[in-house]
Formats: structure tokens, C-alpha cells, sequence
């Protein structure tokens, strides 16, 4: 019989939200697998509990080497519990490798469910909650932020990041440049703490606001973009749209129908730029002939 792999989520703020049952896993598991080992024992202790397991650590700089270490010890049927200094593991934490290396194996992986600073950040933004993308850290270099950021500048669903605090101002004004400096934005620190603050309004004015200087865990909501309407779909995006859906398979009058009914036209304006494309594109290869025969 093999182990089993168990992520349990802790508290990221306020210890009386730990859910019961990472008491009793804490107690029972045969190893414990933790982020920081220092912040397992007062985690431990403020629980009221004890750890009759080996206790390792589990950190990004060990993370590689240590999998194989945990995954014979769940082949040889241990039940192994990985936590993190905070939330669920393997969420902008160590824990991914650790899960794709049991799945491989056949070892069943289980969770104890815990507080999310993704879930409470979006809960408490006041922004659209039914659809969201969670984006993790962005890159710390400048130039790799904005590109980063301009691949989901069109993301119509709510954006969720985790920063830094010294790097919020940049990463904000990031924002404001890419998705607009009125863009409806939440930041949200230290959340279920004694501080726990969440600052809402545009892009710009949470920059300017971060520019003075903030402390503490950082969870940045963003608003998706806005529906474009049938003005900002000028000619040639309605004919790139039907050329896409073409080359999936689907027949010309059929995309032009779909494409009419996203962009909110009539069926005729979408035909008309198509077959307008299609005379351009054929002038352009008689002149292009013409002028090459007049060369020989």
C-alpha cells in the first residue's frame, strides 16, 4: 500500500482560522514536509498540538532535491503533509512538483482545505468575482513586467496578483499604463491581521497612493477589461476574426455570422469588409504581376 500526500492550507493571518482538521494531520502525519520550519513550530504550538513525525523542510531552494526524498517516502506507504508559511501549497508556493511527482506515481494526493488570500482578496474587492484569473508574481524586471502585463491587457475576467510591498508602486503604475489609469483596482494587505487594509479606485491613484510607501503581504485585484464595442472593431479585425474561425474548419458564411454576432452587426457589414479584403488582396497580386512584367 502506498501513503498519501496531504496539502494543507494555513492561516494567512489570524491562527483562529486554521481549519480543524490541520490539527489533527499535524498530529498524525508520519512526515511533515514545511516551507519554514520555524513558522511550523510556533504554527504548532499556537495550535496546542504535537508533531509526532519527522519534520523536514520544503523551501524553493531545496524543493528539486527533496521531491524524490518525499515520494519514496509516500511508495513506502507514509502519509506525508506538506504546509506552507501560509494558504494552500503549490499556489505561488512550494508544492506543484512535489504533487505532478505522487500523481505520477499513482499516490493518492488529498487536501486540507484553507484560507486563500486569492479568494479573500477577491471577495473583499467589490469587483466581478464569477470569473477570474489568478496571476501569481509578476517579474521583477521592468521590461518583463509590461510584457507580461500586455498579454492579458484584453483578459475581460478579474485579474488576482501577489507583489511585494516595495515593489507595489511600480508594479501599479505597470498597471495603469497597460490597462488604463482608470482601471478599477483593489489592493488588499494584510489580510485577517491586526492591519488588514483594502484600498480601492483606479490604477493611477493606487500608484500614487503605493508611491508613499507599503508594508505588509500585498494582494492586488484587478478589473478585466471592458467589452469592446462594434466601433472599436475596425474593418480588418472582423476580417482577421473570420479568417481565424476559417482556418478552424468552419465554413465562410457560417464565421461571418458568428463574428456579426460577437461584434453586435449586421451580417452584411461583416460580408462587406470580407469581400472589400479580398478585391484589395487581388489588386494588390495583379499590380504586383504587372509590375514584374514590365521589369523582364
Amino acid at each position: 500500500m502506498t501513503g498519501t500526500l496531504v496539502l494543507a492550507g494555513t492561516p494567512i493571518g489570524a491562527i483562529a482560522d486554521a481549519p480543524p482538521r490541520l490539527a489533527e494531520e499535524l498530529a498524525a502525519a508520519d512526515v511533515v514536509a514545511a516551507e519554514d520550519t520555524r513558522r511550523l513550530r510556533r504554527l504548532t504550538q499556537a495550535l496546542g498540538v504535537q508533531t509526532r513525525g519527522r519534520v523536514v523542510s520544503y523551501f524553493e531552494g531545496n524543493e528539486a532535491a527533496r521531491t524524490p526524498e518525499l515520494v519514496e517516502a509516500l511508495a513506502g506507504g507514509a502519509r506525508v503533509l506538506l504546509v506552507t508559511d501560509a494558504g494552500m501549497p503549490s499556489v505561488s508556493d512550494p508544492g506543484y512538483r512535489l504533487v505532478a511527482a505522487a500523481v505520477e506515481r499513482g499516490i493518492v494526493v488529498t487536501a486540507v482545505p484553507g484560507p486563500s488570500a486569492v479568494l479573500t482578496a477577491l471577495a473583499l474587492s467589490g469587483l466581478p468575482v464569477d470569473r477570474f484569473c489568478f496571476e501569481g508574481f509578476l517579474p521583477r524586471k521592468a521590461g518583463e513586467r509590461l510584457g507580461r502585463l500586455r498579454e492579458v491587457a484584453d483578459e475581460r475576467r478579474t485579474l488576482v496578483y501577489f507583489e511585494a510591498p516595495h515593489r507595489l508602486d511600480d508594479t501599479l503604475a505597470a498597471m495603469a499604463e497597460v490597462f488604463g489609469a482608470e482601471r478599477r483596482a483593489a489592493v488588499c494587505r494584510e489580510l485577517t491581521k491586526t492591519y488588514e487594509e483594502v484600498r480601492r479606485g483606479p490604477l493611477a491613484e493606487l500608484a500614487a497612493w503605493a508611491a508613499e510607501g507599503v508594508r505588509g503581504e500585498i494582494t492586488v485585484v484587478v478589473e478585466g477589461a471592458p467589452e469592446k464595442g462594434p466601433a472599436e472593431l475596425d474593418p480588418a479585425e472582423l476580417v482577421r476574426r473570420v479568417g481565424v474561425r476559417e482556418e478552424a474548419g468552419e465554413r465562410r458564411k457560417e464565421a461571418i455570422a458568428a463574428v456579426a454576432a460577437e461584434a453586435g452587426l449586421p451580417k452584411r457589414e461583416v460580408f462587406d469588409a470580407v469581400v472589400a479584403a479580398k478585391n484589395a488582396a487581388r489588386g494588390a497580386a495583379k499590380d504586383a504581376a504587372t509590375n514584374a512584367g514590365g521589369a523582364r
